[in-house]
């Protein structure tokens, strides 16, 4: 059966350290080359420890009742600020993980998880002053290397941020985000083959995530692979079908096939769900998408 979507009118270690320090001489850590979207979800889920409850509010009603009945316990603090920043809350969060640390200031995972939330809110300096001090308590402390990497990565740093990733791989060698995030820093460096192996590890270690399948399949059309990054892109609509950025890429990868009918179908898919996404806006125009019309989508 041929599924059809029709547009609402109203709307990156395989390679030696010293190899890659060579490469980044040649290429400068920025945007993978060559494909013009951007994927929707965040690239890294959350590092954040203690994550035994789900982020809903009657979690973190029942999170208060335990901070309220042991008001000095660091670690009463620490989950419920996980509970706050799984949900958004970014500033109750840092107000749980500051209090975590002023009762226990060699709490090694408080400090990682704060660290997580200054990155998430732009606060580069801050989050990697907490990365440093965590992993000063903690020296095999995989989290922390993980988010100082990204941290790395964000500031172009893209050599320190190879060796931490490398250094969270050989703490937790099943850390599929440590994967993931090597394989980003591989793909900005257009190293598209070392990419594809660290996202197929990530993928094999989670697969019910799309971040990775789509990242792969930017690598894939990278090198001319368009049929397998579609497959990957498939997988990742069929992960998480409301997911901008893997439709967006979805046409974009049918757009360079050559298919414009199911190019149309997938960023009119992405339009359906988010009528202000400029990328799958410009890519329906480009394929002569047309309001109101529907389209073959697989």
């Amino acid at each position: 059966m041929m599924a059809h979507t029709t547009l609402a009118s109203n709307a990156m270690s395989r390679v030696r350290a010293p190899e890659f320090a060579r490469a980044l001489l040649v290429v400068a850590a920025a945007a993978l080359a060559g494909c013009q979207t951007v994927t929707g979800g965040s690239q890294q889920t959350s590092e954040l420890e203690d994550s035994q409850y789900a982020a809903s509010p009657t979690n973190v009603a029942s999170l208060t009742n335990v901070v309220q009945r042991n008001p000095n316990d660091p670690q009463a603090y620490n989950m419920r600020g996980t509970v706050f920043g799984q949900s958004g809350r970014h500033q109750d969060a840092l107000t749980d993980f500051n209090k975590a640390i002023s009762l226990d200031p060699n709490y090694a995972q408080a400090y990682a998880n704060r660290g997580l939330i200054y990155r998430q809110t732009g606060k580069l300096d801050l989050a990697l002053a907490d990365y440093n001090k965590s992993l000063t308590l903690d020296p095999n402390y995989a989290v922390a290397y993980l988010g100082r990497g990204i941290v790395y990565r964000r500031r172009g740093q893209a050599l320190n941020a190879f060796n931490d990733f490398n250094k969270a791989i050989a703490i937790r060698p099943d850390s599929a985000q440590a994967y993931h995030n090597r394989g980003l820093l591989y793909q900005s460096q257009r190293q598209h083959q070392f990419a594809i192996d660290d996202f197929s590890t990530a993928i094999g270690l989670s697969q019910n995530e799309a971040e990775p399948f789509i990242a792969r399949a930017l690598s894939y059309m990278s090198i001319n692979d368009f049929k397998a990054a579609i497959g990957d892109l498939d997988d990742a609509v069929a992960a998480e079908p409301l997911n901008l950025g893997a439709w967006t890429s979805r046409g974009l990868a049918y757009e360079r096939l050559g298919d414009k009918e199911k190019a149309a179908g997938s960023y009119a898919k992405a339009i359906n769900i988010n009528k202000d996404h400029e990328a799958a806006k410009a890519g329906f125009t480009r394929v002569g998408g047309q309001m109101g019309q529907t389209y073959q989508t697989f």
